[in-house]
């Protein structure tokens, strides 16, 4: 029976979403600031040189949501910088609809881009307006394009980005990890790294061409310049025009868009959890009741 119980609690943990705990998983996180040759005791350095440091996110938590006002404001970030370089071919324009804009604002979105479609009649190819049925249009037409325009490097696809990049957390954080299901890396990671755009330090050499960045998961600098600054993007809501806030509101709309079903999951992973409640509550009244006559 105990064992029994046992597996119905960590099956419920793994169903049940994301960050319970997750105030002891952050007293083991690394400090920001604190280099990753520190973390190893001096030596050759392993990047990143910094660790991300664990944010606060609405959507964190087996409760976590999102914040609606926030993906708005994220997708305008994506929309002005980011789309210029990235691509986000997995996600359709009607997705936006869960953010709160309406099936007219969607449609009309979607028509500031064109989409090559066809053959016609003729069996000629064509361009039109993106629909809401189309996905996200690539500044792009292929991978080859992209990657002759960045210097023979293709920039990455931004569908599921912040499901995809994180940094390894390291002993004993990732045990903690396991129970809390902390899976905020990827977003963590976005704001670090999009914050973390410095001058290298002395006697630090880059390469000609690249950004010193010591949140940069592969190496101490990148090809990418910083692509964000104070009062680049205007908000309409009263938002801080920061740095800092346009990197939390993109990497807050980046992970919506890898996992848009997120609430839905939490939901079904509590009901899950009280299910197993009853449902273990009521193994044990009937072993009470079964064995209540027998001796032992």
């Amino acid at each position: 029976m105990k064992q029994l119980i046992t597996g119905l609690f960590l099956t419920a943990f793994v169903l049940g979403g994301t960050g319970a705990g997750s105030a002891l998983a952050q007293e083991n996180a690394p400090h920001e600031g604190k280099t990753a040759t520190e973390e190893h005791g001096g030596g050759t350095p392993h990047f990143p040189i910094k660790k991300p440091q664990e944010e606060d996110w609405t959507f964190a938590g087996p409760f976590g949501h999102y914040d609606k006002g926030q993906l708005q404001r994220g997708l305008k970030v994506y929309t002005e910088v980011c789309s210029a370089c990235h691509s986000m071919n997995l996600v359709a324009y009607r997705m936006l609809e869960e953010l709160g804009y309406s099936e007219a604002q969607v449609k009309s979105y979607a028509a500031n881009y064109e989409v090559q479609d066809g053959p016609n009649a003729d069996g000629e190819m064509f361009t039109r307006k993106a629909l809401p049925s189309d996905h996200f249009v690539s500044p792009f037409p292929n991978v080859e394009a992209a990657a002759a325009a960045n210097n023979g490097a293709a920039p990455p696809d931004f569908s599921l980005i912040a499901k995809a990049r994180g940094i390894e957390r390291g002993f004993p954080t990732f045990i903690f990890d396991m129970f809390t299901q902390y899976q905020e890396g990827g977003p963590d990671y976005i704001h670090a790294l999009l914050n973390g755009y410095e001058e290298p330090p002395a006697g630090v050499e880059i390469a000609a061409g690249t950004h010193y960045n010591p949140y940069f998961a592969n190496a101490a600098a990148l090809a990418m310049a910083k692509p964000l600054s104070d009062g680049q993007v205007t908000y309409e809501d009263g938002s801080p025009q920061t740095v800092e806030q346009y990197s939390r509101d993109v990497a807050s709309f980046l992970m919506w868009a890898a996992e848009p079903h997120l609430e839905e999951r939490k939901r079904t992973g509590f009901m899950v959890l009280i299910f197993l409640l009853i449902f273990t509550g009521l193994i044990y009244l009937t072993k009470k009741s079964v064995y209540a006559n027998k001796e032992h």
